[in-house]
């Protein structure tokens, strides 16, 4: 870790120290909980992996969100990093969570407030449980200096978006905070060729993994290229440390496919979320509320394939966004 940095987590952890003071006369007691093992690989400028907590809470059902997130841990682990899993747990913004803190947040399920940039004050200010969007993990992996965040796919400009204006706040977090996130590109429930003009507006640089074209989430291939092609975790830690020295303040999507093995019925899950995109106009379901109902609708419609292959590409993802964390933490020693 840059001698910078390392005074931004010892600044942090001044700031946001908890009192039992401020718990008994009612004044917040806000603080920033960092564990044990990720604030130790930060202070030797280890390797650490972000990982957000929606997927978590909202993405599928107890017990097996539990064991799913459990398990990308573990591919973290195994691939010389350390998870971050970043959430706020009655008011207190928590940056890697033990098992203990895992199981809650897994039991909570939807019961915890999905928490985008825009709900952190609120959900902190009532002490509140919120699970971290991309923009809201984004935030709070920057806040304390790590540089790479892995998920399943980013939010995106929603289909219909030039009429609606429905875009994700994911998008302008890319714009305006130097994290890598690592994904299988956006969720295909949305408009890919829109929200890649979306992200060169906000400046942010989008890269394939060992490819040429962006992948669509559950299938590889979604006909669209990209300015930037990386080919190997050093490729990519090269790519993020270069954006970090030169002070862009801007992300970097770097975009894995899913395995061949994996990848769905691409005609299949389409046919699914035409299907579910006119549910949810007929039910008025938009906002926050419209993501979490077409990935389950679509799960639905296509008898559980969508929901294994979104487990199978986050754990991919997981192993690669790892790998880079690894290269990137050699690279800045």
């Amino acid at each position: 870790m840059s001698s910078k940095a390392l005074s931004r987590l010892v600044n942090l952890r001044k700031h946001f120290q908890h009192t039992d003071k401020g718990d008994k006369d009612g004044n917040g007691g806000c603080y920033l909980k960092i564990s044990p093992d990720v604030s130790e690989a930060l202070s030797r400028g280890n390797a650490v992996v972000a990982l957000e907590s929606t997927i978590i809470s909202h993405g599928m059902p107890y017990p097996q969100n539990l064991q799913t997130a459990k398990e990308v841990e573990s591919i973290v682990r195994e691939n010389g990093a350390i998870p971050a899993t970043i959430a706020i747990l009655d008011g207190v913004p928590c940056i890697g969570l033990n098992d203990e803190e895992l199981e809650r947040l897994a039991n909570l399920g939807t019961r915890a407030q999905k928490t985008a940039r825009r709900d952190i004050a609120h959900v902190v200010a009532t002490r509140g449980n919120g699970a971290t969007t991309v923009s809201s993990t984004m935030f709070f992996a920057s806040m304390v200096g790590i540089p790479v965040f892995v998920t399943g796919g980013i939010g995106g400009v929603h289909r219909h978006g030039e009429s609606t204006m429905d875009i994700s706040s994911d998008l302008t977090e890319l714009g305006r905070t130097p994290v890598a996130v690592i994904s299988a590109g956006v969720k295909s429930i949305l408009d890919i060729p829109r929200t890649l003009e979306y992200l060169e507006t906000q400046g942010v640089t989008v890269a394939a993994y060992k490819t040429h074209e962006f992948p669509s989430f559950f299938t590889e291939t979604s006909g669209c290229k990209v300015p930037c092609r990386v080919n190997s975790p050093e490729d990519c830690a090269r790519l993020i440390d270069a954006n970090l020295k030169l002070g862009l303040g801007s992300g970097i999507l770097i975009a894995v496919p899913i395995p061949k093995e994996h990848a769905a019925s691409g005609s299949l899950i389409e046919i699914a979320i035409q299907k579910a995109l006119k549910e949810a106009r007929d039910n008025n379901v938009t906002g926050n509320a419209e993501t979490p109902f077409l990935l389950a609708r679509v799960n639905e419609l296509t008898g559980g394939a969508s929901l294994a292959a979104n487990i199978a590409l986050v754990k991919h993802n997981a192993f690669v966004g790892a790998k880079i964390a690894v290269a990137l933490a050699y690279l800045r020693k």
